[in-house]
């Protein structure tokens, strides 16, 4: 390269072509077109489970369950301290795995327990005795709000790298319940998961820990 030569500067258009491949489509409220940030509402649509990323003035309108056809996903997850679930009960549920997420769905017409797999979402049919006696166990069940709020069941132990390795019990968001189903499917590798997997777990369990508003005392 020749002494004092400089390279020609970039044209408008390149540097157009440049912003559009760094910048990322920001998301929008799914019923008025609004920008959205990073931590926005959710709404959801029952009957299909379908997940709606929406501004808040649009959630505040069905805020309500008869608002209409949508239901607006709460904020806050409630951490459950004394929460009554012995190895005996756990094993009535019938779970594949230690973790999952139980909710009142009124499509089905009962509790539905999902667990989330490299698969995606699979929902486990619950005896009914099962779920009674943990309500009955746990009085603060009943007052989860239906389809959109869930009883979310952290048992991995050691297992998590979690630095709490005590059961993560919680009443959550049914939003933050499949981005966990998400977060799995996602990291999975082979046949174990791998290490990825469960680093990527145990974090975001810190995070719901960090994003409680308080701990709700069970089972009242």
């Amino acid at each position: 390269m020749s002494e004092g030569w400089s390279a020609s500067p970039p044209t408008a258009l390149g540097r157009l072509k440049g912003l559009a491949r760094s910048t990322k489509p920001r998301e929008r409220c799914e019923l008025c077109g609004e920008a959205l940030g990073p931590d926005h509402e959710h709404l959801l649509q029952p009957e299909i489970r379908r997940l709606m990323c929406a501004c808040g003035a649009c959630a505040f309108l069905f805020d309500q369950p008869e608002a209409g056809k949508y239901r607006r996903v709460p904020r806050r997850v409630r951490l459950l301290d004394r929460f009554e679930l012995d190895d005996a009960l756990w094993d009535e549920l019938r779970l594949p795995i230690n973790l999952a997420f139980f909710y009142h769905s009124t499509g089905a017409g009962r509790v539905v327990a999902t667990y989330p797999s490299p698969a995606g979402p699979m929902d486990s049919l619950l005896s009914l005795e099962s779920w009674s006696e943990l309500e009955r166990r746990n009085p603060i069940l009943a007052k989860l709000q239906p389809d959109v709020e869930a009883l979310l069941v952290e048992r991995l132990g050691p297992r998590s790298n979690s630095p709490n390795d005590q059961p993560f019990y919680a009443l959550a968001p049914i939003d933050k319940c499949f981005e966990l189903v998400g977060l799995l499917r996602m990291h999975w590798r082979g046949l174990s998961g791998g290490t990825e997997v469960w680093r990527e777990i145990a974090a975001y369990f810190e995070r719901l820990r960090a994003k409680a508003e308080g701990t709700s005392t069970c089972p009242n």
